[in-house]
């Protein structure tokens, strides 16, 4: 159970990196004519913070 821990765990922290990289696209998106790309990528962004919240919260009840 522990390396599921640890493994999780990793997948975590490289989740919010990847949270992070599509954050910044969007952001560069942001008042051009590529609008709708940055509104598209907030919403990818939102649903992976959502899921990195879920995924955060079963690590730490793991033994």
């Amino acid at each position: 159970m522990s390396s599921d821990r640890a493994q999780l765990s990793s997948v975590s922290t490289a989740l919010e990196d990847l949270t992070s990289r599509i954050t910044e696209s969007a952001e560069r998106h942001v008042g051009t004519a590529d609008e709708d790309i940055a509104s598209e990528l907030f919403e990818i962004e939102r649903s992976m913070r959502a899921a990195g919240r879920r995924l955060s919260r079963l690590v730490r009840r793991m033994p």
